[in-house]
């Protein structure tokens, strides 16, 4: 059985690697055996910690920048990946942005720039690379949803409507792929302890307020991703298709 957990020979390519949750994925798949690519905004292009975390588990790994809010950038990065990999087995939609601020003083620009980090990039993304896996019929694409998949946020109108969209496009392109080899999923984080929950963190009256509903009683931890991520790239996840796996230490189950 172990064996259908095993990725080596595979490649991956992981948005948002520097840190946080993606580069606790790219890292466990990178355990598993596959190869990894990563991309960020502000990701070194040698000598970052996640590609000695990769480099030192044997694996290869690639590194490139790209504004995700740049449509521009975006498909530039699309064709020089095309040009320099064959073939590319996982995508892992997971670069996001969070921008804060009350709905009536949310303003365009705040809008414009979430929707297009955390929708609009990750739909032609996945387009570009998944009509690629389409055409061979093999492929896994996996996105980073949200709790606010599900529930409505205070004070994150565009993160929460982008979150949601994600989890009604995962179910989109699996109607349309599930049937050609291509498996599309997401994984929908809780409470983690990374960039984007800092403000939370730091606040006592919030902090406490979110542990004292999760059943486990901690934030969660990019480590706690390896493992789903490894799941759904693999192929014990072949009959998987427009789920939103909640990794979220029994929050959504109160």
């Amino acid at each position: 059985m172990l064996e259908k957990f095993n990725l080596e020979g595979k490649v991956a390519l992981v948005t948002g690697a520097k840190r946080g949750i993606g580069k606790g994925i790219a890292l466990g798949l990178a355990e598993a055996g596959a190869d990894i690519i990563a991309v960020s905004a502000s990701l070194e292009l040698e000598g970052s910690e996640v590609e000695k975390e990769v480099k030192a588990l044997g694996r290869n790994f690639k590194a490139y920048q790209c504004d995700f809010s740049d449509r521009d950038a975006l498909y530039k990065f699309i064709e020089q990946v095309k040009a320099d990999f064959d073939q590319i087995d996982i995508l892992v939609n997971n670069a996001g942005t969070i921008l804060r601020a009350p709905a009536a003083e949310h303003g365009d620009d705040l809008w414009d720039k979430v929707i297009d980090v955390n929708l609009n990039s990750q739909f032609v993304l996945s387009r570009e690379i998944g009509k690629d896996m389409v055409e061979r019929g093999s492929g896994k694409i996996i996105f980073t949803a949200s709790l606010l998949t599900f529930q409505g946020g205070i004070t994150v109108p565009g993160y929460a409507a982008s979150k949601g969209a994600i989890g009604q496009l995962v179910k989109a392109l699996a109607n349309e792929w599930a049937g050609k080899g291509v498996n599309v999923n997401a994984i929908a984080p809780g409470y983690i302890d990374t960039d984007n929950t800092e403000a939370l963190r730091n606040d006592p009256i919030r902090s406490k307020s979110i542990l004292d509903r999760i059943p486990q009683g901690r934030w969660g931890t990019p480590d706690d991703f390896k493992g789903p991520a490894v799941f759904l790239s693999s192929d014990a996840a072949s009959y998987v298709n427009g789920t939103i796996l909640l990794v979220d230490g029994g929050w959504m189950g109160r």
